[in-house]
């Protein structure tokens, strides 16, 4: 019998990518699911992925920057059960955009969905998670929650908030005696649509230019990743770095805290001098 069979686990941004990779394993294992996502058609389509009809899925849209609909949510799963054993705080959204060219309302726009969607996620489901012998929060927050990098800064201070807020919550609950074990998750580069999803300032950038483009930068598939944090939460693991180009940066940032900033420029700089270098490279425009 799996860990999570017959018990119950809510994910958000349960729509595509790593929360529908996590629902899919647990609706396999004999979870009993409570997911939400904003995209009605995407999470749709999780749930008629399901093939294990014994464990029951209840989907509901929920956009986790407005406190009170995620309220409301929990609220409906209390209903169903007064108990949660696992809570995924996943949905995210991303921003390519330098500090200048940034509106305040794309920083407010990111903010509310990837770090106050966690915290709305917390306080919403930290009471039915201390119902349980033992239960799991997962907070994803992301290996630029470890790193900054430019053109990034929305999503830089979004996943570094998160790690922050996951660190000092562990510590209270830790305080408290909580059966609640927390894991901050920072994954390196998962094969998903958030690229393509993601807001550009740059006019010249299109979903499929995005995606191309992270798509150089995909080390694991989302299954993978999900596989790996339903382990770490079984294990009460309090950290996980996903795919060997997390383990890297965290290397390089533990020995050279403030000198990677450097090492990454010249990096860039020399790929960029490699590319416009080669006849045979077909030169796009940055879209980052």
């Amino acid at each position: 019998m799996n860990y999570f069979t017959g018990k119950h686990a809510a994910i958000t941004g349960a729509g595509s990518g790593i929360g529908r990779a996590l629902a899919q394993q647990l609706n396999n294992a004999g979870c009993h699911l409570h997911l939400s996502d904003i995209d009605r058609d995407g999470l749709a389509d999780t749930v008629n992925s399901f093939t294990n009809t014994d464990a029951t899925a209840y989907s509901t849209i929920v956009d986790v920057s407005d406190a009170g609909a995620v309220a409301r949510w929990a609220q409906a799963v209390n209903e169903v059960t007064p108990t949660l054993h696992l809570l995924v705080n996943n949905a995210g959204v991303d921003l390519m955009a330098s500090v200048v060219d940034t509106t305040l309302d794309d920083f407010h726009w990111l903010m509310n969905i990837n770090f106050w969607g966690v915290v709305h996620g917390c306080q919403s489901f930290i009471p039915a998670l201390e119902k349980a012998e033992r239960s799991h929060l997962v907070n994803i927050s992301s290996v630029f929650g470890l790193i900054a990098v430019p053109h990034q800064s929305a999503y830089n201070a979004a996943k570094f908030a998160v790690r922050g807020f996951s660190e000092s919550l562990r510590q209270e609950l830790d305080l408290q005696g909580s059966p609640v074990k927390l894991c901050c998750v920072h994954p390196g580069g998962i094969d998903t649509n958030i690229a393509r999803r993601a807001r550009n300032v740059d006019p010249n950038a299109t979903p499929e230019s995005q995606q191309e483009m992270f798509a150089q930068h995909v080390r694991t598939s989302a299954e993978d990743a999900a596989r790996k944090i339903l382990r770490a939460a079984e294990k009460g693991q309090r950290r996980l770095l996903i795919g060997s180009d997390a383990r890297v940066v965290d290397w390089i940032v533990r020995l050279f805290p403030t000198a990677y900033a450097r090492l990454f420029r010249k990096a860039t700089e020399s790929a960029l001098t490699d590319t416009r270098s080669d006849p045979l490279s077909d030169e796009q425009p940055s879209s980052s």
